[in-house]
């Protein structure tokens, strides 16, 4: 995704559109990500005597591997909240590719699971099965209460000789 900075105005440039993922993403074949469409982004450039700045926002269809069961799982991953800042390069071209990569790569989840929706239980979750989402305990409440209800023997007296 390349701008002539040439063609920056000084109010700033809207660009629009989508390219395909393969160019952006550059995923090696072993991962267990694929994409399924191009990336498409909505991005306002400009420049000023800091350099080039970018905001806007990015998507792709991604096909990600649940860690739990290994099933193959539909991720829409947005990107809404992209700011860069970076120098402006010497030549008149500058190619924003690697930095939206970045910000693709960085909101990938470090754990995908194919129930993220809520629209379907994981076979492989332990709690998923015994509980339905909207009634599972929120942060430790489960640690602390199986811990409650925990009973440990008590340790034998030694005799006094």
């Amino acid at each position: 995704m390349k701008i002539n900075l040439r063609h920056i105005p000084d109010e700033g440039l809207h660009v629009e559109g989508e390219t395909p993922a393969e160019e952006v993403l550059a995923l090696p074949s072993s991962e267990p990500v694929r994409a399924l469409g191009p990336v498409c982004y909505a991005l306002d450039v400009g420049k000023n005597a800091d350099g080039l700045w970018a905001t806007g926002e990015a998507s792709v269809d991604l096909e990600l591997q649940c860690v739990r069961c290994l099933e193959n799982f539909a991720y829409p991953l947005r990107v809404d909240d992209i700011a860069w800042q970076t120098e402006l390069p010497a030549g008149e071209t500058v190619d924003l590719t690697p930095l939206l990569r970045e910000d693709i790569l960085l909101t990938l989840p470090a754990y995908p699971h194919c129930d993220w929706a809520g629209d379907k239980v994981c076979p492989n979750h332990p709690q998923s099965a015994s509980l339905p989402i909207e009634s599972a305990p929120v942060g430790n409440a489960t640690a602390w209460n199986a811990l409650d209800q925990l009973e440990l023997p008590r340790p034998a007296r030694k005799k006094k000789a």
